[in-house]
């Protein structure tokens, strides 16, 4: 007999309700702080954290009703969008990343979103315990990169603006952080997460060779080039000193190709592919 197959999809929490709001919330806050209303820097952070604590309380409700992150590519975008909050929310305790929050908390509202509301499909009979391993790393390690991907176009907005001598533009409004620091810990976190995506690859081309599945999709192709893209940074960065405007293109590069991967993903989810 056929066992069936289990649909992937609960209804939203409480939680998730309360994260969207705070998330919508901060995005317009935040964005009024940039804008030059400083004072509102500190209600701002207290609504992303309150976003960042919904969406745990969330993630955790759903693993009690044994929807876990790594169980499919939505769940997955869900805990992507927690990794940006709680490292933004880690980085503001040190710099002040207002222009970095307009553009983090909106891309966390998003992806929370869709990992919650889209379509959830069937779980794949081929998700074995080697396959769940390969979304938890690969998506920590696509977050990390989004991190540092997120420094990175506050560091080109800066030095766009220093080049241009607008020292008074929307970039420095809240002060902001020190450009040599935004490209020094984009960096690090690089470091950080390219050997967590470099196994989550492994694992993947290992898992996808047991199922006897090919190798020739286009999003296999896309991930093998993005990290080919943070390899050539970090060699490149070591051997001949790449760092600044160069660094931080190659960065934002490397993170579309991961980007364009997990939406071919959610793509084919969605369409039972």
């Amino acid at each position: 007999m056929t066992e069936p197959v289990r649909v992937l999809s609960v209804a939203p929490s409480p939680a998730f309700w309360v994260a969207t709001v705070a998330y919508a919330a901060a995005s317009v806050l935040l964005f009024i702080v940039l804008a030059g209303h400083k004072k509102l820097r500190p209600a701002a952070l207290v609504l992303v954290g309150i976003a960042c604590a919904a969406h745990a309380t969330d993630i955790g409700w759903r693993g009690v009703e044994h929807v876990h992150p790594a169980e499919s590519v939505r769940e997955a975008l869900g805990f992507l969008s927690f990794i940006l909050t709680g490292g933004y929310l880690v980085a503001t305790t040190r710099y002040r990343l207002t222009l970095g929050g307009v553009v983090v908390m909106p891309v966390a509202l998003v992806l929370l979103l869709l990992a919650r509301l889209t379509p959830a499909g069937a779980e794949p009979e081929s998700l074995s315990s080697l396959g769940r391993i390969h979304i938890v790393l690969a998506t920590i390690g696509v977050g990390i990169f989004a991190l540092a991907s997120a420094l990175s176009a506050i560091y080109l907005a800066e030095d766009r603006a220093l080049k241009n001598k607008k020292f008074d533009g929307a970039v420095f409004k809240d002060g902001g952080a020190p450009i040599e620091a935004l490209d020094r810990i984009s960096h690090r976190l690089i470091w950080v997460g390219f050997p967590i995506f470099t196994v989550a690859l492994v694992l993947g081309a290992i898992w996808v060779s047991r199922l006897g599945q090919s190798i020739g999709r286009i999003e296999y192709a896309l991930a093998a080039v993005t990290w080919v893209a943070f390899a050539t940074l970090l060699v490149a960065r070591q051997i001949y000193g790449w760092r600044g405007r160069r660094a931080a293109r190659l960065t934002l590069s490397g993170f579309t190709g991961a980007l364009v991967v997990l939406v071919i993903y959610l793509i084919r989810r969605i369409a039972g592919g």
